[in-house]
């Protein structure tokens, strides 16, 4: 692309910010920008989804020139540096050459008009003002994730389209129940009589205490799955992932006197049940 497929070096520059999504200095307006919100929510509110209300700090048209920038009975006028056209041509010699290169215009700051400055404003057009916002967190929710609202960022100037927020979800850790993608992960210690016997013991999900079967025979890191207790596919929460149980069983250093008793007896039965091979 040369200089000469261009009716002046403005087209050019136009063209290019078009083509990389930047602002027209020459229309006027600025686009308002985005603002980031991190939001820490507790591990349960991740997996349910919940209702929150954040208060963030964005610029806003100011009340006093109604985002003009220019003091309230005074009027605008065009930048004589840049004709209105809110950037000026810089020249510079290289090794290949001169280049001529588009700038924002260091008088009109790029806006193409200039005008006696509001006095609350300072003539931005914009003021810091806070502001409550209701957010949605979807179930299934996780650390990384973003929400997007839109329009509640900074204001435009000129009349330009405001941004959008977007909050960062941060999970704070439960204590007992762990996360994996849909999974939530638990370990229990039982004894190696329940391990043999089997048994039923309470343990934590997410919807509070619930009955785990331990069956008989079951083995030292065993898992054990529990059925749609884990976290809901997000907007669709008819959908659920598992609970996974790692089962660590328990064997005792020291046995009483009557234990070891037991256990030497369930030895010898155990010997004598195992057949003989001929």
């Amino acid at each position: 692309m040369s200089l000469q497929d261009f009716g002046s070096p403005f087209d050019m520059f136009d063209q290019l910010f078009r083509n990389f999504g930047g602002a027209n200095f020459g229309a006027g307006n600025m686009d308002g920008e985005d603002l980031l919100y991190t939001l820490l929510i507790d591990f349960k509110e991740a997996v349910f989804g919940a209702q929150k209300n954040i208060e963030i700090t964005r610029l806003e048209d100011c009340p006093t020139c109604e985002g003009s920038g220019a003091k309230p009975g005074t009027r605008s006028y065009i930048c004589r540096t840049c004709s209105g056209q809110g950037h000026v041509i810089s020249s510079s010699r290289t090794p290949f050459g001169y280049i001529q290169q588009a700038v924002c215009c260091p008088d009109c700051n790029g806006m193409g008009e200039r005008c006696s400055p509001c006095n609350r404003c300072h003539g931005e057009g914009r003021i810091k003002k806070h502001k409550k916002i209701d957010i949605k967190v979807p179930a299934g929710i996780d650390t990384g994730d973003q929400l997007r609202v839109r329009s509640e960022g900074n204001s435009g100037m000129r009349g330009g389209a405001p941004g959008d927020l977007f909050v960062q979800v941060e999970v704070r850790g439960d204590p007992m129940l762990r996360r994996d993608g849909n999974n939530i992960l638990y370990s229990c210690k039982i004894s190696y009589i329940d391990a043999i016997l089997g048994a039923v013991l309470e343990v934590p999900t997410v919807d509070g205490m619930a009955e785990l079967k331990i069956p008989p025979g079951t083995q030292p890191n065993a898992t054990l799955v529990m059925a749609k207790k884990g976290v809901p596919l997000v907007n669709r929460r008819n959908r659920r992932g598992d609970q996974l149980v790692n089962v660590k069983v328990e064997i005792p250093k020291r046995l009483r006197s009557e234990e070891r008793k037991l256990v030497e007896e369930l030895a010898i039965l155990n010997k004598e049940s195992v057949p003989i091979s001929n």
